[in-house]
């Protein structure tokens, strides 16, 4: 019996990898809902707190996956950033600047009125300013999406990413400074992180390039070599305590100007990249727990439909200007709606480095759950309306 017991919980993480698989291909193929939505249901649904087929979520190990997944995805999203572009277009840097500031002010004040202390209060406005780039290109990978709404909200999803860890650093910084004092301890557990960290992908950015250039690799052997670097860098920075996140998108955008070809076959990394993923999006949803879920809801949804708002009045301030249509505008605020998976990494990180807030923010399990599963719905209806899904995906 105690065998029997103990096979169950070494094999649970596979059984519940292979049911989110195929329930997700039948789920796209019968209901056309992206593979990403239909994994965070399952592992939601097996979770510790929920049906409890799976065990604590919190091992070291899959946290170690999650985030190699998620770097391969951010170097990914880093990869395909065109400075050129955002240089010849400025107002796509004020437009994310503008809607990031709106919903971290439309945030803020909206807690603090349900009575939310002020540390928590801007915690959660930090937050909310992300949005996940990894779900948005799970997204267009899947969809094979292309086009001026593609293109933007795959742009600004990068740049909210990196503001918003940089404003999460320094209140994370500020907490730790009043409450041990310590100005070197804040110091570097914000801003020194962050510069660290962008380092890190800076030098990978500049090294592995060079030695694909002396080995004079194949587009198919860069492939490979860019995901064994990618994952030892998440390695590294985990280990040093550092942000995985933002070095594997310093990682793809220096990778990119030094003009390393990721293959268009190889996109998503292939089987690898497909399999992290699955990984990544089922052990999101298994660290959401029922309990906190119904406690934050109220404020969870007054969150998400702030957020929204502002996204759409701060990108269509610029729709004009920036050489869009105010629809358009409004679709890349539609596709912008993800931000669950860059969350609660980006919390599970932080309680590997001994903060948790995990605890203190439920209104973050709500919003987690909720947009983990239509997050990737409105991505998808927000590309099929700009016309920007091909054909044969919509056949």
């Amino acid at each position: 019996m105690i065998y029997l017991t103990n096979l169950a919980t070494e094999m649970a993480w596979p059984i519940t990898i292979i049911l989110a698989w195929i329930i997700g291909e039948l789920a796209h193929r019968w209901l056309k809902l992206p593979h990403i939505s239909v994994y965070a249901i399952v592992g939601f649904a097996l979770a510790p707190s929920q049906l409890g087929l799976l065990p604590q979520p919190s091992s070291y190990s899959m946290l170690i996956l999650a985030n190699m997944a998620l770097g391969l995805i951010l170097f990914e999203s880093g990869y395909r950033i065109n400075l050129r572009w955002l240089k010849t277009n400025p107002w796509i840097g004020v437009t994310s600047i503008t809607e990031t500031a709106l919903t971290f002010g439309a945030i803020y004040f909206l807690v603090r009125e349900f009575h939310v202390s002020l540390a928590l209060a801007l915690l959660l406005a930090a937050l909310a300013m992300a949005t996940s780039p990894a779900t948005i290109l799970c997204v267009i990978n899947e969809q094979r999406s292309a086009g001026q709404v593609t293109e933007r909200t795959l742009h600004l999803s990068v740049l909210n990413c990196v503001l918003a860890v940089f404003i999460f650093k320094i209140i994370v910084g500020l907490m730790i400074l009043k409450t041990s004092g310590n100005i070197w301890h804040a110091t570097y557990t914000s801003l020194t992180t962050f510069f660290i960290s962008v380092l890190l992908g800076a030098i990978f950015g500049l090294i592995v390039p060079a030695f694909l250039r002396i080995i004079r690799s194949t587009h198919r052997d860069s492939t490979l070599a860019l995901a064994l670097a990618v994952i030892f860098l998440v390695l590294l920075t985990h280990t040093l305590k550092q942000s995985p996140i933002l070095a594997s998108l310093t990682f793809g955008l220096v990778a990119r100007q030094r003009h390393i070809v990721l293959s268009s076959s190889q996109r998503g990394f292939g089987v690898l990249g497909s399999l992290l993923a699955m990984i990544l999006f089922v052990f999101v949803a298994t660290t959401l727990d029922w309990h906190r879920v119904i406690a934050g809801i109220g404020l969870g949804l007054a969150i998400i439909m702030i957020r929204y708002l502002a996204k759409i009045i701060g990108i269509s301030c610029f729709s004009y200007v920036s050489g869009i249509t105010h629809r358009q505008g409004f679709l890349i605020a539609t596709a912008m709606t993800p931000i669950s998976a860059f969350v609660i990494l980006v919390l599970e990180q932080s309680r590997y480095l001994g903060i948790n807030l995990v605890e203190q923010l439920a209104p973050l399990a709500a919003i987690a759950l909720i947009i983990e599963v239509l997050g990737p719905v409105l991505t998808r209806l927000a590309l099929l309306w700009a016309h920007e899904i091909s054909d044969k995906e919509d056949l």
